[in-house]
């Protein structure tokens, strides 16, 4: 990959965290899951940026907001019909 393409990958990701945002933060249990699962492509586009520029505390953030985005993403999936009720409230 040339570097003119991995300098420029900071603004689809950037682009792709807002709607991620925009998404987890709807009632409707489709657009979360979608809000996740789009989180979770930023913060694999954000690893490739941060590996390019040497920014070693952004890749570590986002492998750890990838498990988040992961827990969130399989916690709201839209084929089970339960996922919101929570049997255990501390989780």
């Amino acid at each position: 990959m040339t570097d003119e393409f991995l300098n420029a990958l900071q603004w689809p990701a950037m682009a792709i965290t807002l709607l991620s945002a925009w998404l987890v933060a709807s009632q409707s249990q489709r657009k979360r899951s979608w809000g996740f699962w789009l989180f979770i492509s930023s913060n694999l586009l954000w690893v490739v940026w941060g590996w390019h520029d040497g920014a070693i505390a952004l890749i570590a953030l986002q492998i750890g907001l990838f498990a988040l985005n992961l827990r969130g993403a399989m916690k709201n999936d839209p084929t089970k019909t339960d996922t919101l009720k929570d049997t255990h409230a501390s989780t």
